[in-house]
């Protein structure tokens, strides 16, 4: 499990495809912590340490991760948004996210406000957003602030702007997307009952 509360960056070093797997090898300012076997969110998807050498370590992504992610779309030189899971006992500053990204949504529009910018989103999904509710996007835990079919914005203040990926995007830019788990139960039940 994680938080959606980003440690670092995470540069790519290297891309080796093996069947329909891809190994991709990264670099980060704490590889030295990690270890073989470990799950760390990389655009907040959950992929398992499988080789570390030096500064650098690999993860493999499988073909439906490759499908459902923007990870096929990485090239060397790319950065990604990078968290460990979390420790029992400790603070849960985001939201419960899983590492289980649901899709990949579109960045459409992006607007500069005094303080903050403000990104839109598109997504082809069956699920939704609310308002003042949790979203994950390449990892990171944001409040929805419109809230429509297949399309929410998010405010995101210079600092997350700064730390994570976001200063990356561009209007066309691909996305991770995970809704919030709760709200996905929740949509789950009301089904049952409609049936």
């Amino acid at each position: 499990m994680f938080t959606g509360i980003i440690e670092t960056l995470a540069r790519v070093e290297r891309i080796e495809k093996e069947g329909s797997n891809v190994h991709f090898t990264f670099s980060c300012g704490f590889t030295n912590e990690l270890k073989i076997d470990q799950s760390v969110a990389h655009n907040g998807t959950c992929l398992t340490v499988v080789a570390i050498n030096g500064n650098e370590y690999t993860l493999t992504a499988i073909e439906e991760t490759l499908i459902r992610t923007n990870l096929g779309l990485l090239t060397v030189g790319d950065v990604v948004n990078l968290e460990r899971c979390t420790k029992v006992g400790a603070r849960l500053d985001g939201h419960i996210v899983q590492g289980h990204v649901d899709t990949v949504g579109t960045c459409i529009d992006i607007k500069q406000h005094e303080g903050s910018a403000e990104f839109t989103f598109t997504y082809d999904y069956d699920e939704v957003t609310v308002s003042k509710g949790s979203i994950t996007i390449n990892g990171v835990s944001l409040t929805v602030v419109r809230s429509e079919d297949s399309l929410f914005s998010v405010h995101i203040i210079p600092y997350t702007i700064e730390h994570t990926n976001f200063h990356t995007l561009q209007v066309g830019s691909k996305v991770n997307l995970e809704f919030d788990i709760i709200g996905k139960y929740v949509r789950k039940m009301m089904d049952y009952r409609k049936e």
